[in-house]
């Protein structure tokens, strides 16, 4: 039997290969008797600045004659390993093929546990290759010329493919370990599966992308990009064919839909169709930049130190006055801001990070809380049309050519002035956010600001910068689905991943997209057998 210890904790100037001997003096047992030592969890306590800790949770085998010999309180603190459930691998009979729409972590995890289970599977992506995308991407940061099919939104990957590639979520699921698992095997670096904040980088991310769609082919996946989910083929009330852009049908019975948050026309698609949707909480706000060593003297009190990971931090308050909260959001260490548009006149900024994240700068959103009562116009399509005028605010205050607002914090709180240091691509202009910005969230910040500056000291300065504006942060809608995993009025629609409104990230989009596969896998089933 294996046993885990937690809370093994090592001073800066001390090298992992120290731990089999720190562990087996805390157990009161010789070095020799720690077997196949291997750390699961690593986490920096920079609490005391004066002395940083690393800290592990290792996980190790012990005879059986060793643990009767232990010290009964080092027993207490030993946990014993116990494998988490996994999704059952089960043959699944099923004659027409599954479609699952939408190539981002929820559509291609969907795709990847039905294929496993031998369902047949259509995978269709509105963008193009993840190869093809990049090129796409840089043509438009560096000449302003946007693809509206493949872009930091659309195409292979999804929106995470341009982020920091956090695989963090808030959810505690046996499956996590599984995706990690998953995402080692196909060229991820394997610390993410120790890591508490585990990420990949963009850069990695396209390699792991590209080998996810050899093993999906590998399975019989057939893959078809540039094929945009137009209407829904409906037979009294019940989904039986995607239809295309191109007017082509593919006849279905089940349909996984993982659409990302950023296909506003498949929501109102969807809303035409009398597809049940709902309004559903998110946020808007800016992309805030500080230089990278200012953030690490925050937060470790010093600038860099090759055994500590580049500085991030999570700031929120919830404002007295307005009941708002506020707060950061995808936290880019040595990053860099992006522009992330996805429609023509339109403007939304996103972070990005490689996976060294060695960059000078460090960027995250600052967002405030939205309510239904903003909304223009009522309805689940009101907190759509709210981004909308948004970023069509900012492009024309950008001038018009995707380079994107942008404010001297300390000019931005009415506190002096300062010069613009920004890496967003492709450029940056000097605006005033505040006759940007909705009052709501233009006041939120200013009064959350100081709030955050009182619990980092150092973080209101001259030499940060706010790039407008940041309004994608999660879907604006919820496409409604009940306990089966179906649609509430079109059977056979299986909604799944961040853009239906059941996810906020790579991870926990992976996760709803195995869910959404079990959840057809059990219909195919009871269909069978009645």
């Amino acid at each position: 039997m294996s046993w885990r210890l937690n809370e093994v904790r090592l001073d800066l100037d001390q090298a992992e290969d120290q731990l089999p001997a720190i562990v087996a003096r805390q157990l009161g047992v010789a070095p020799g008797e720690i077997v196949g030592l291997k750390v699961v969890r690593r986490a920096v306590d920079a609490r005391r600045k004066s002395r940083i800790l690393r800290v592990f949770s290792v996980e190790f085998d012990l005879t059986k004659e060793t643990r009767e010999v232990l010290d009964p309180q080092a027993v207490k603190r030993l946990e014993p390993v116990v494998a988490a459930p996994l999704p059952v691998l089960r043959k699944i009979a099923a004659t027409s093929p599954v479609v699952v729409v939408g190539m981002g972590p929820a559509g291609l995890f969907a795709a990847w546990h039905l294929a496993r289970c031998g369902v047949p599977v259509t995978l269709l992506e509105r963008g193009r290759p993840v190869e093809e995308r990049v090129r796409d991407v840089r043509r438009f940061w560096a000449t302003g010329e946007l693809d509206t099919e493949s872009n930091v939104q659309f195409g292979e990957g999804g929106a995470g493919t341009f982020s920091d590639g956090k695989l963090t979520t808030r959810i505690n699921h046996p499956w996590i370990r599984l995706v990690l698992e998953t995402l080692v095997d196909l060229g991820a670096p394997s610390d993410i599966l120790a890591q508490s904040r585990p990420h990949v980088g963009t850069d990695r991310l396209r390699l792991v992308l590209l080998n996810l769609r050899q093993r999906l082919q590998s399975l019989g996946v057939a893959i078809h990009f540039h094929s945009r989910l137009a209407a829904l083929g409906l037979d009294s009330g019940r989904v039986r064919a995607a239809v295309l852009g191109n007017g082509s049908e593919l006849p279905c019975n089940h349909l996984v839909l993982a659409p990302g948050h950023s296909a506003r026309d498949t929501y109102r698609m969807l809303a035409e169709a009398g597809v049940a949707l709902e309004a559903k909480a998110f946020a808007m706000g800016v992309r805030i930049e500080h230089p990278a060593e200012l953030i690490n003297r925050i937060q470790y009190g010093l600038p860099r130190h090759p055994r500590l990971p580049t500085a991030d931090y999570n700031l929120s308050w919830n404002d007295p006055e307005s009941g708002r909260g506020i707060y950061s959001f995808c936290m880019c260490p040595g990053g860099e801001v992006i522009a992330a548009s996805s429609e023509t006149g339109r403007l939304v900024v996103n972070g990005m990070s490689y996976l060294s994240r060695a960059g000078k700068m460090s960027n995250s959103a600052l967002v405030v809380s939205v309510r239904e009562t903003d909304f223009p116009v009522p309805g689940p399509l009101g907190g759509l049309a709210l981004q909308e005028e948004l970023e069509a605010q900012a492009f024309a205050a950008g001038g018009a050519d995707y380079h994107a607002p942008a404010q001297n914090l300390l000019s931005f709180l009415g506190r002096g002035r300062g010069s613009l240091h920004s890496t967003c691509r492709p450029g940056v202009r000097e605006a005033d956010l505040n006759r940007i910005l909705p009052a709501f969230i233009g006041t939120g910040l200013r009064r959350a600001l100081p709030v955050f500056e009182r619990r980092m000291r150092g973080f209101v300065t001259a030499e940060a910068t706010l790039v407008g504006v940041e309004t994608r942060t999660s879907a604006p809608l919820r496409i409604i689905r009940g306990d089966d995993g179906q649609s509430l009025s079109h059977p056979g629609l299986f909604p799944c991943g961040e853009g239906a409104g059941y996810a906020g990230g790579i991870m926990s989009a992976a996760l709803d997209g195995l869910r959404a596969a079990e959840a057809v896998m059990r219909q195919i089933t009871d269909r069978r057998s009645t």
